[in-house]
């Protein structure tokens, strides 16, 4: 092993436990992790310990791949029971809400910063999207009503591939040539072949995963990965969307009854982790502090018309059609986070030569860091204010599944949190289906064996096995109890 070899894999270790770290720091703050990888990228760069790198071919390359690996653990995690309901809303709000962003920021760009019409529709189109990364880390520690929470995180994996399509499309000769129609046109097909794509892969991959008995359990996580890759892939190799067809296969894996599933969703969220870190310290890296000073003023324009005009015009459109209640709606513009997805696919038109290319990135990491530093540490209070967070809500289900071929059960780990109302119902009260049993009870560090007349309290973990049959039906009636209490039904609670 020599020096040199030696010399980099000690700096990436150090890296890595930097990003392991910095989740722990970003839980306290509220602050997603990005900001503070893209600081150590700064901070190890030219400007810091002098590294120098700008190979923006390679970062584009591995920036799309460290977005497949974001929404692959994003799919997976995602339940369909919550995202199903407000599913219309989402895609409404990915195509025509990222379709009106687009518009009105490049219309800002064009009338007040002077660019071309490429240039504006180019810096419009990447700014449009929210960030997969972003939503899933701050969103998830927040106790959002269900629907408020699934609407984000159905629109942060599905509108990036609308952006990415166009944004290729505006870099590429085929610019000139393409009408407004055409474009749509290809738009619409690339997305419709990659979704199909997706669910097909997802499908094929589900039946695969149930029926194959892999050897050891650590190749069910791989191959669950590797699935979800190979959706994007061939998404990529066949002119269609790969980010909607690697969210898609990863959604149906994910709600599939997978072997070993706790063990896939910690390799896939360890991978996620692992790219999101790579990848924005490779960011940092690639920007020079030189330039970013000089972009201040057009990023903070950019940002305030992508914030305060563009996204909240974007959702009220998108919501006419649903009658969301104006408290949500408000919300839904402020969590339009932005992180990771702006800044690799302004690389797109780096990497193919654009004049004034290298000036949008530098605008648009500019805007992701002052945006996400406003935006991110103020929902929760945001949230708080609107009533769009549930404290009743705090239940959280983890679920483990047996292997399919032994027991066909599933085994959820269940917190009473402070808001539950499960606080003070009986076991029996809590009225599980037919083969379910709450088989173990942990409070103030100590096991309790439960019998019917065993009270719930805030704070108590508890340990439910359930046949696998009825999963869905057990975790529906515990986040009904935790809502309505102990006349969930009668309040007309189902849980759904």
């Amino acid at each position: 092993m020599d020096g040199s070899f030696n010399t980099i894999l000690l700096a990436s270790s150090a890296l890595l436990l930097v990003a392991v770290v910095s989740v722990r720091l970003a839980s306290r703050t509220g602050l997603p992790s990005l900001l503070i990888y893209l600081a150590v990228g700064l901070a190890v760069g030219e400007a810091g310990l002098g590294i120098e790198f700008s190979d923006y071919g390679l970062t584009s390359d591995l920036g799309l791949l460290a977005l497949a690996l974001i929404l692959a653990e994003g799919g997976l995690t995602t339940r369909w029971a919550a995202v199903r309901p407000v599913l219309p809303f989402a895609l409404v709000l990915a195509t025509l809400g990222v379709t009106v962003s687009v518009a009105v920021v490049a219309a800002v760009a064009f009338l007040l910063l002077g660019a071309d019409a490429r240039t504006a529709v180019i810096l419009g189109s990447v700014v449009a999207s929210t960030d997969a990364a972003a939503v899933f880390s701050v969103l998830r520690r927040l106790p959002l009503r269900t629907r408020v929470g699934a609407a984000l995180e159905a629109e942060s994996g599905l509108n990036d591939a609308p952006v990415v399509v166009l944004v290729v499309l505006a870099s590429s000769d085929a610019w000139g040539r393409t009408s407004v129609l055409e474009g749509l046109g290809t738009v619409a097909l690339e997305l419709v072949g990659g979704a199909l794509l997706g669910v097909v892969v997802g499908r094929l991959g589900r039946e695969l995963l149930a029926r194959v008995a892999l050897p050891t359990s650590g190749l069910y996580p791989l191959a669950t990965v590797a699935l979800c890759l190979l959706a994007f892939a061939a998404g990529q190799a066949l002119h269609l969307s790969g980010f909607l067809a690697v969210y898609l296969a990863a959604l149906v894996l994910g709600n599939s009854p997978l072997p070993h599933r706790r063990a896939v969703l910690g390799f896939a969220s360890s991978t996620a982790l692992l790219a999101e870190a790579g990848l924005f310290v490779l960011l940092g890296l690639l920007v020079s502090p030189d330039r970013l000073l000089p972009a201040v003023p057009e990023a903070l324009l950019i940002g305030a018309a992508a914030t305060f005009l563009a996204r909240p015009l974007a959702v009220g459109l998108s919501a006419l059609p649903f009658r969301l209640p104006w408290r949500e709606q408000v919300f839904l513009s402020w969590a339009g986070l932005r992180g990771a997805v702006p800044i690799v696919i302004a690389t797109i038109p780096v990497t193919e030569g654009l004049p004034g290319s290298e000036r949008i990135l530098d605008i648009v990491f500019v805007l992701v860091v002052v945006y996400t530093l406003i935006q991110a540490p103020t929902l929760p209070l945001v949230g708080r204010r609107l009533g769009v967070v549930d404290s009743g809500q705090a239940l959280d289900v983890e679920i483990e599944a047996a292997p399919l071929e032994e027991m066909r059960a599933d085994l959820l780990q269940v917190r009473v949190g402070p808001g539950s109302r499960l606080h003070g119902v009986y076991v029996e009260e809590l009225r599980l289906p037919q083969g379910a049993q709450v088989t173990l009870i942990v409070r103030g560090g100590q096991s309790i064996v439960p019998g019917e007349h065993t009270h719930l309290m805030h704070g108590d973990a508890l340990l439910i096995v359930t046949p696998s049959g009825v999963r869905d039906e057990a975790e529906a009636r515990l986040r009904a109890v935790a809502r309505g209490g102990k006349l969930a039904r009668w309040k007309g609670e189902l849980g759904s």
